[in-house]
């Protein structure tokens, strides 16, 4: 089993909770593999499907902006995917980005909206990718999610009513935040969600 876990935005392989992840695995047995996906969203799902072709054992572990990714790619293969504090309409979110540098300027699809610590060129034209790829969430049965309500960035009330309607077991926590600070506490549950997604592989 390995597993391959995909950050969120403004974050990279060195991420905390992939750290953390990481390491909780590694004293398990658990292999884990930290793409860099600071590129555009073909470019993560080419990177994201060859590392499943390379590993058909794997589980997903997304956070944020990978947590849409994981769902994405779990709705394209099959694979399970556990999910924290996962983005469920990057179309919407990235809107932010408009209205803090753009207010009333013409756009392109080429048009740089925002640059990722990472370096990921987001462009206005990415926008209409994330709406054209929505999740359909095919596999109820193999996805986990551990949401904080308290998250500051993302609507967690409408990513629980989302994922409650496609049938997938949520743990919704009061509090918290975005970057889940306290994951150090949580990772136990999500390495653990992990085993048992996988011994269905």
């Amino acid at each position: 089993m390995t597993i391959i876990y995909l950050h969120g935005l403004d974050a990279d392989p060195n991420a905390n909770k992939a750290i953390i992840t990481a390491n909780h695995a590694k004293a398990l047995g658990i292999d884990t593999l930290r793409p860099d996906l600071n590129c555009p969203p073909d470019d993560v799902v080419a990177k994201i499907l060859a590392l499943l072709q390379d590993n058909p054992n794997a589980v997903l572990v997304g956070s944020s902006l990978g947590g849409y990714f994981a769902t994405l790619l779990s709705d394209m293969t099959g694979t399970p995917a556990v999910l924290l504090n996962p983005s469920i309409r990057p179309d919407l979110s990235f809107t932010r980005f408009l209205t803090d540098n753009f207010d009333g300027q013409t756009l392109t699809d080429d048009t740089v909206i925002y640059t990722t610590t990472g370096g990921w060129h987001i462009r206005y034209g990415d926008l209409a990718w994330f709406e054209k790829h929505r999740l359909t969430v095919k596999n109820a049965d193999k996805i986990k999610v551990l949401l904080k309500m308290g998250d500051e960035l993302l609507d967690a009330h409408a990513t629980q009513a989302f994922f409650e309607s496609c049938g997938v077991d949520i743990v919704a926590q009061d509090g918290g935040d975005h970057r889940m600070s306290d994951y150090g506490e949580q990772v136990g549950r999500v390495v653990g969600w992990v085993q048992a997604l996988g011994e269905s592989l």
